[in-house]
This record gives C-alpha cells, structure tokens and sequence, in this order.
C-alpha cells in the first residue's frame, strides 16, 4: 500500500502468473510517499528506478540503500522476510518484479549455471547485486509505463515486455545493440533521448521547436521522433501536453495558484485555451477540479 492513500499516485499490483507478480508505483505527488508490503523468504526481489529516486530500507528502517535512477537492485534473502519498504521522491518512477525462487528458476532450468546464486551451492545464501541499466532495460521499463493499448490487450502486453525485461537484465553479451532500433542501439543514444525530455520539461512554458530540441540534443529530427516515442511511448508533443497537464494539476491542488497564474506557468497564453485543455484531459474544469479537492 501507498502511505498517504492518494489517488493522484500510483500504486499498481499486476498478478503475472502463480509465484510472479509486478508491482508499478509511480509518486505524482510533491511530497516523498513510503510503500509497504509484505515479501516473504522465498521471493527474490529485482527494482528498477525509471525516473528520479527511491530508499529501500531494511531491518526496520535502521538500515537504508539508495536506488537512484536508471539503477537496478536485485536481493534475495532466504533465511529471514524481507518486506518491502520503499520510500520514494517526487515525481519518482519505480518497478518492480517479485518471483518465488521455484518460479524464477523455471527461468533458466536449463542454463541455471550462467547465473550463479542458482546452483546448488548458492541456493541457501543471501543475495544483492545493483547495476547500471542498459539503453535496452530503459526502453522496456519505459513501455511498461506508457503503452497505450486496448484494455483487452493490457495483459498480454505487459507480461511479454516483462519476460524480455529480465531476459535482457541476465543476458550476459556486451553487444546491447537493440536490433529493431537502429538509432537506439547504443546507450549513448538513450542519454541523448533523456536529454531531450529533461530540455523539453525545463522549458515546458515555452517549449523548442523539434528542429531546436533535436539539435540541442545532438539527435536527427527523425531519431528524436523515433526514438522519443520508441522510450516514452508518446510523441514529443503528446508527453509535453500531458506533462503540462499533470504539472498544472499539482500547482491547482497545492492551492497556491489561480487558474490564470497555473496557465501561465506551464505556458498557455491566454487562460481559456487552458481550461479546455485540462477539461479535455481530466474531464473537469479547473475550478471544479479544485472545488473538488
């Protein structure tokens, strides 16, 4: 569960199949959320910090890891519980798998000796390992937050991308070039695309032109379009407006700005234009929304 139970965050559950589950948490929030729940010893955990950063605390909030972005962490503990206690900035992104050991060795029944905490040997011991994300496990984490699918779909998506997620976070090759993405097949590339994201919400108010935003980032015009929507699962334009929309709905439920200073902030010249826009995104105005609250 999410401490401070606000329905502006996240906190998503998916049930992958018996002894695998996916937990999505993503703190929308300006102030930092805590999440608790009960893992017992025989599930490993593997978290990945998408965007900003999260505390993972043990032995009863004594002892603390920091999971900063683009980081995984992967523990397994068979000898006591280890209940997640997650704290997490604002604006944080997080994900993460929890497997029994049963179900995590079906995995690699038949290459269990490429990962060595799973013979015979090790299979009673404690585990940590963190690492470094590759330009290949971004992308996939990023899709499994922004796809935009047909509910009927949602399902299937998600546990496809998720087994390719952990095929290519125990692929042992240094070759993590991403086959179908040309232009993304190097992590110097990504940077390149999170560079352009973090540009684009600096100057969300008055935003580059794609050609400015492209060449800031020293990107072509297409590999921006491309590889934006390929991480991001949106188009340049569409995670602007939603950025905006989301940014201009913290500054309303703060209540420490107007409609017209709000619109003002994330760039709109004139209110009007963005009272329809939040309207259209949220279905309210933003005096009902706030009126609501």
């Amino acid at each position: 569960m999410m401490i401070e139970n606000n329905d502006k965050s996240i906190y998503e559950e998916v049930f992958i199949e018996d002894g695998f589950y996916l937990l999505k948490v993503y703190n929308k929030d300006n102030i930092r959320k805590e999440v608790f729940k009960e893992v017992n010893k025989s599930f490993l955990q593997l978290h990945f910090c998408i965007q900003n950063s999260a505390k993972l605390f043990f032995n009863k909030g004594n002892y603390a890891l920091d999971i900063p972005e683009n980081k995984s962490f992967l523990l397994y503990n068979p000898i006591q519980d280890l209940p997640i206690h997650l704290e997490l900035a604002p604006d944080t992104m997080l994900i993460t798998l929890l497997f029994s050991i049963e179900k995590f060795h079906t995995f690699f029944s038949q290459e269990a000796g490429l990962i060595h905490f799973l013979n015979d040997e090790n299979k009673n011991k404690k585990y940590y390992s963190d690492k470094e994300l590759n330009a290949n496990e971004v992308m996939v984490l990023n899709q499994l937050f922004h796809f935009r699918l047909h509910s009927s779909l949602e399902k299937l998506y998600t546990k496809g991308k998720i087994y390719e997620l952990i095929s290519l976070y125990f692929h042992k090759s240094d070759n993590n070039g991403i086959q179908a993405c040309p232009f993304l097949e190097d992590e110097a590339n990504v940077e390149k695309i999170q560079k352009a994201k973090n540009i684009l919400i600096e100057r969300m108010a008055e935003p580059p032109t794609l050609a400015e935003l492209a060449n800031s980032s020293n990107l072509s015009l297409q590999n921006l379009k491309d590889g934006f929507k390929q991480i991001y699962g949106e188009t340049v334009f569409t995670y602007l407006i939603n950025y905006k929309m989301e940014y201009a709905r913290k500054l309303l439920a703060s209540k420490k700005y107007n409609v017209t200073e709000t619109s003002f902030e994330v760039g709109y010249s004139t209110p009007s234009h963005f009272i329809v826009a939040f309207k259209k995104k949220y279905g309210a105005t933003p005096k009902k929304y706030i009126k609501s609250l």
